[in-house]
């Protein structure tokens, strides 16, 4: 399968080692990539790729740099059958660049790790601040809930990289909604026997049909003034 174009770069698979080159007809087992070149499955050699070599992904300011020095770029892609779409591998790059690009990190990874902790010193600042947010605004809405229990919700709710409804973006503006889901799915865990029917195999909708009534209750308990 072919992958999908690319205007800014030369796309490059690993060889599957099946068939030939359609340029030199040598076996494509023989070579460690192979590219497309007017349509048609070009070997390592035949596709001008014998002098560049493979720099993984996962190093993101050598790739920068390295893509940035190259006169070419070489993205190389595989294949996902379980996910059904082509993954970045890496870039291929000429050594001589490559050498290049690595000492430029190294000569700025100071400064590079210096900027990489105050934005994470930031990132968890403005978490913080988020988190004491929701935590007051559950506290205005649920002015009878149990006192402390804003803070252990919006904790949980808006963990970092959670994925749960403190962390979707209208939560961030403090959508009653998110409040709410916040609060019930709290209600739902700690004021009910829910994990206790879930953990003996009820069914999810079975289990949360169960409980609706408790968690109603409590929320109109918690919503009073």
């Amino acid at each position: 399968m072919k992958p999908p174009s690319d205007s800014d770069a030369i796309l490059v698979l690993p060889s599957q080692g099946e068939g030939d080159c359609a340029h030199c007809a040598a076996p494509l087992y023989q070579s460690a990539f192979v590219t497309f070149k007017n349509d048609t499955i070009a070997c390592v050699k035949c596709g001008g790729l014998e002098n560049l070599k493979f720099l993984p992904s996962g190093n993101t300011a050598l790739t920068r740099r390295a893509n940035a020095l190259s006169a070419v770029k070489y993205v190389v892609l595989k294949f996902s059958p379980a996910r059904k779409h082509y993954e970045r591998q890496g870039i291929l790059a000429r050594p001589e660049i490559l050498d290049q690009a690595r000492r430029e990190c190294e000569a700025d990874e100071a400064a590079r790790e210096a900027k990489r902790h105050a934005s994470s010193a930031r990132r968890d600042k403005q978490d913080a601040a988020h988190i004491a947010a929701f935590a007051a605004r559950i506290r205005e809405l649920y002015p009878s809930a149990p006192v402390g229990v804003e803070h252990e919700i919006a904790a949980h709710a808006c963990r970092k990289h959670s994925h749960r409804v403190g962390r979707a973006a209208f939560a961030k503006e403090l959508a009653p909604e998110s409040i709410h889901l916040a609060v019930r799915a709290h209600i739902r865990h700690h004021h009910t026997s829910y994990d206790r029917l879930m953990s003996s195999g009820a069914d999810r909708p079975d289990a949360r049909h169960l409980v609706a009534a408790r968690i109603e209750e409590t929320t109109r308990r918690w919503l009073n003034p």
